[in-house]
């Protein structure tokens, strides 16, 4: 027997676990490929590792389980891949903490047991962010799940390195870098967080050789000059057009450097003459290439200077700045100092300045990879959403440079690369190299470095189906839907993504990119741990359910744009699901002598039954076309107007009077009927976006499966839709609704009818109005209601309205008691000549005027006026009691 007992009170932490581990344990969310079936495929974007849940990933997965929920109701063949990505720097750093704690280090233990150590660590600290995953209600496919280093993805990672190897897409070369000084390896663009920070401006003087002239410098680091070797400006810049060629005086070092044209240089920035550090700058680096400028490189891996700078050696760069500041001036090289304010490069590891340096490093060739990528975008084979992201994408791709893969890292996917000892040779191989094939020496030493990250994430969308095996996955699931992800990451993951799809996956990696935006707090400001004021998903899970956090998330959510956070917006979202799981009680209550077989007849339908149900019918027209079209806060919305403001407030309320009346069992058997059918049905529509309260609410209804989720999605009703019964109900509503504003306004005594006259613009509104006077009576305290067909008079002493089609009028005898009406308004006047007064003293008086600010003057002006129009109107009220 189904139990059709649920609470009173919404508590979703008595169901919400239950309801995960049925669906879990069940392997609901578990798909095998089914070649007749359509298929619809997501991978996760894979959280760090050492990660655990945040706005943002709430955010990214919500709005993934929606869409896959929807898809899997549907009948798609759906996967959702999850998988998380070993986070090399952050996951080094982790360990490199906990062997500290214990007086020891990476470099005591060996590289061998350190990387054991990562291992341990993943084991016990890695799945954390999975199981947060699964209190959000996220419907992974949990036993496909995949790790960046597990055995077929390091499989599939070294397969597309030797492959662009051995293509000549991947070589070793000296260039600059992205190097964190703390962290000590390079670092790719992702993995550094520019800020605005103050600094300084130093003007230098650079001496020009054998002569009294000298060029003003003007720079934020000057403890990089010691690895000065040219200055640069403009060649249209007049000012310094007669010194191109000539050479200058590095102060301090000594060395001969020479002044040339570059149309880099921005003749307003500084003084329009650039000091050039080749080994030190990237925009330099690049100028350096072009004049065959020599590269010196003056600071070590750790941010000390290094030997070559003299007396500075072994300092820290910014102390070396300060001392160098104090010789400069001494020696009167140092001109000015200015406030400046710029943007600064951080590891967003651990916070350090970024250094750029010279080093030698692996880099993949771009171009070649880039054409593919964005013509693939171009012709629309790929479609971002919202579309305006399609141009970020395309500009980047067209200027992009060559992408330093290596890591001096031990924790990661080691770069397969071998040197000979004996002969110098440079061995790439799939499998580990033991002899060198040039001069058979087993003398081998391996890469110590470690693959970037996101080089294994690029490979995501097609390495977690099983390539480069040619798996029943991979042929039915890739190329994946649609990707779900952040604006800030286009860049660095999405375009790596689409190139190498193309390139090894032999097709787009996913049809649609839906980006969303941040989630930002109340006052717009990101989220961060530095200013404090980063919300736990979890802790509003715990205290709100997850139903609850992922409804505030989605509506209001439009693709791309930023959202910010509320605890309002949290406190709507409950009441939302307060009010479901009210009406749905409420059903639940009168479900007595229910009938499963019962469908009325189409007489059998009352204006209200033909009304919800059309509106049902649009809403799920309305939500089913905004989750194809990715407007899955417009879905959500259009659920809850219709929950709230139509099944709730008014169903509900008009089937009362049948639901309880046991005499008629037809009349009975029909409300039961439509607000079971709109409530299943509306149930699954909720689903994708409230998983839980929804499964809870279903196995308590009477229905037909094992769960909601796997419950048809609401399609075909377009034959339920009736646009005439809608255009009645609505005027009906509306004359409700003015009735009611109109005792609101008289503050007629609750409870007492109030005669009602009604007269007809729209002639074909009478007959509705008069079989349905019952609806107004109910929800209006209409009593009696008259249909007035004669136009030439209108009632004397009532109060009026009028809606479209409909004049109404309410008499004001026995409405209200005039007497106490009239007390209460005598009252209320007396309470506004005090204020009145009160302000018109505060506002005549000179020292008050003399020492307020103008706005609280006019504030307190504003207020006088207020309280006098409402004095105005509540005398024209008694007036016109006096005349009843």
């Amino acid at each position: 027997m189904q139990d059709t007992n649920i609470p009173k009170v919404y508590d979703p932490q008595s169901f919400e676990k239950k309801w995960y581990e049925f669906w879990e344990q069940n392997k609901l969310f578990h798909a095998e490929v089914e070649k007749g079936k359509k298929p619809y495929s997501i991978v996760i974007p894979p959280p760090n590792v050492t990660g655990q849940l945040h706005m943002g990933h709430a955010m990214d997965n919500t709005l993934q389980d929606i869409l896959i929920r929807f898809r899997r109701m549907q009948g798609y063949n759906t996967l959702w891949m999850p998988g998380c990505d070993h986070a090399g720097i952050a996951t080094q750093a982790k360990v490199d903490a906990a062997l500290r704690e214990e007086g020891t280090s990476r470099y005591e233990i060996g590289r061998e047991k350190f990387i054991e150590r990562a291992w341990a660590w993943k084991e016990k600290f890695g799945s954390r962010i999975m199981y947060q995953l699964r209190s959000l209600g996220s419907s992974c496919d949990w036993d496909r799940e995949r790790f960046t280093m597990d055995e077929g993805c390091s499989k599939a990672v070294r397969e597309v390195f030797v492959s662009l190897y051995e293509e000549g897409l991947i070589y070793q070369g000296t260039r600059i870098t992205n190097w964190c000084p703390q962290c000590n390896t390079a670092l790719s663009d992702i993995e550094v967080e520019h800020e605005n920070e103050m600094g300084h401006l130093y003007h230098i003087r650079y001496q020009v050789k054998d002569t009294d002239q000298y060029v003003e410098i003007a720079t934020t680091r000057p403890e990089t000059m010691f690895g000065d070797t040219g200055v640069a400006v403009h060649p249209d810049d007049i000012r310094y057009k007669a010194l191109v060629g000539k050479t200058l005086i590095l102060p301090i070092v000594g060395r001969q450097i020479p002044v040339f044209a570059d149309s880099y240089v921005d003749p307003q920035f500084g003084t329009g003459a650039v000091k050039v550090t080749p080994a030190h700058d990237p925009n330099d680096f690049d100028m350096g290439q072009r004049h065959g400028l020599e590269q010196i490189l003056i600071m070590d891996n750790d941010g000390t200077m290094a030997e070559n700078t003299g007396k500075y050696a072994g300092m820290d760069r910014y102390e070396c700045r300060r001392k160098l500041i104090e010789e400069l001036r001494e020696k009167g090289f140092l001109l000015s100092i200015e406030e400046h304010e710029h943007a600064v490069g951080h590891c967003s590891r651990c916070g350090t300045t970024v250094e750029p340096m010279v080093s030698k490093q692996w880099f993949v060739k771009m171009q070649s990879l880039a054409e593919p990528a964005i013509e693939a975008v171009k012709s629309g084979k790929i479609k971002f959403v919202p579309e305006r992201f399609t141009r970020i994408y395309c500009n980047w791709l067209e200027n992009i440079r060559d992408w330093c893969i290596s890591r001096q890292l031990w924790w990661g996917h080691q770069i397969p690369a071998w040197y000979c000892e004996e002969c110098g040779a440079t061995i790439v191989s799939r499998e580990d190299a033991v002899i060198c094939p040039k001069c058979g020496s087993h003398n081998l030493k391996r890469d110590e470095d470690v693959l970037d990250t996101w080089f294994s994430s690029a490979l995501w969308p097609f390495e977690t189906m099983g390539w480069p095996e040619q798996t029943a996955e991979l042929r039915q699931f890739y190329p994946t839907s649609v990707l779900v992800t952040g604006y800030d990451i286009i860049f660095f993951w999405v375009a790596r993504m689409v190139m190498m799809g193309l390139k090894f996956g032999k097709d787009i990696p996913f049809k649609h990119v839906f980006i969303h935006g941040l989630v930002r707090d109340s006052q717009g400001r990101k989220m961060s741990k530095s200013l404090g004021n980063g919300i736990d998903p979890v802790d509003v899970i715990e205290k709100y359910g997850a139903d609850t956090l992922r409804f505030m998330l989605i509506t209001g959510n439009t693709p791309g744009n930023d959202m910010r956070f509320y605890w309002e917006r949290v406190e709507s979202a409950r009441n939302f699901a307060n009010k479901l799981w009210n009406a749905s009680r409420f059903m639940l209550m009168n479900l007595e002598g229910f009938d499963a077989d019962f469908v009325p007849a189409e007489a059998d339908y009352t204006l209200a039954d033909k009304w919800i149900l059309s509106r049902y019918a649009h809403t799920v027209q309305n939500v089913t076309q905004n989750l194809e079209d990715f407007e899955l806060g417009e879905a959500a919305r259009s659920i809850y107007e219709f929950i709230w403001n139509e099944l709730c407030d008014w169903y509900i309320e008009l089937s009362k009077a049948r639901l309880y009346d046991k005499e008629n069992s037809t009349a009975r058997k029909v409300a039961q009927y439509v607000l079971g059918y709109v409530l299943e049905h509306t149930l699954r529509l909720l689903h994708p976006f409230m998983p839980f309260i929804t499964e809870e609410i279903w196995q308590h209804i009477p229905h037909d499966g094992k769960s909601i989720m796997l419950s048809p999605w609401p399609d075909n009703e377009s034959s339920k839709l009736d646009i005439d019964s809608e255009k009645v109900m609505t005027a009906i509503m509306d004359a409700i609704k003015a009735i009611r504003n109109i005792r609101a306004q008289v503050n007629a005594v609750p409870g007492k009818k109030s005669e009602v006259i009604l007269h007809f613009s729209d002639a074909g509104l009478i007959g509705e109005f008069e079989k349905n006077q019952s609806y107004l009576t109910t929800l209006a305290a209409a009593e009696p209601v008259t249909i007035w067909r004669n136009s030439a008079d209108k009632p004397g002493n009532a109060m009026t309205a009028v809606v479209d089609g409909v004049e109404i009028y309410l008499p004001m005898a026995g409405l209200i008691d005039v007497q106490k009406e009239t007390a209460r308004l005598n009252k209320e006047i007396e309470h506004l000549n005090k204020e009145i007064e009160r302000l018109s003293k505060k506002l005549s008086n000179r020292g008050f005027l003399a020492k307020a600010p103008a706005e609280i003057v006019e504030k307190e002006r504003e207020k006088q006026k207020g309280y006098t129009e409402k004095k105005n109107a509540v005398e024209e009220r008694l007036s016109y009691l006096a005349d009843l």
